[in-house]
């Protein structure tokens, strides 16, 4: 089960120079995966984060083959076992909280659990690494942030605002909720 993947978009034989660019659900404010779900269990949380509903989801795979950014997965293997969950650190367990089950469909969910306990405790995304994705957090260069891009004094607003940014596959019409400081949208 990967909710994020990294591929190669590009070498340069003369430097020899790979580049390489994170891929996960880009959040799309027009989700293909959540128009094709025949029982609405993929669905668009008011603050925009895409989600599964475990409960409805009958693992038919349709949002994995309409997702054009290849990320979502239908769960293979049986849940993970008692001596393996005890074995995670606690912000893996705390991601994994949502009783991911074999054969339903599962991708990013921008660490949903987490931000939600963030924010009940009155924490800011973003800002407090609490309420804010691992993936963000634990990003050692500091390539990735996380913030609310309508908000003029997020950090993510003034990124878009000095940077030149992108959406992978902007000409789908996705409204994809991830940018990419940089880059030519190929």
């Amino acid at each position: 089960m990967t909710w994020r993947r990294i591929a190669e978009i590009g070498f340069d034989p003369v430097g020899a120079r790979r580049e390489f660019l994170p891929l996960s659900c880009m959040h799309c404010g027009l989700p293909p995966c959540r128009d094709v779900c025949p029982t609405g269990a993929t669905y668009k949380r008011e603050d925009g984060i895409v989600e599964v509903d475990s409960e409805r989801c009958m693992g038919c795979g349709y949002c994995v083959l309409a997702c054009p950014y290849d990320a979502r997965t239908i769960v293979p293997e049986p849940p993970l076992s008692e001596i393996q969950s005890a074995a995670l650190p606690a912000d893996a367990k705390r991601i994994l909280a949502g009783n991911i089950s074999a054969g339903i469909a599962t991708k990013c969910n921008m660490c949903r659990p987490r931000l939600d306990a963030g924010l009940a405790r009155g924490l800011k995304p973003g800002v407090d690494p609490e309420a804010t994705p691992a993936c963000v957090v634990s990003c050692l260069p500091g390539a990735m942030h996380f913030g609310d891009a309508d908000d003029p004094a997020s950090e993510v607003a003034r990124l878009l605002r000095e940077n030149r940014a992108t959406r992978v596959h902007e000409d789908l019409g996705t409204d994809s909720a991830i940018f990419y400081i940089g880059g030519d949208n190929n």
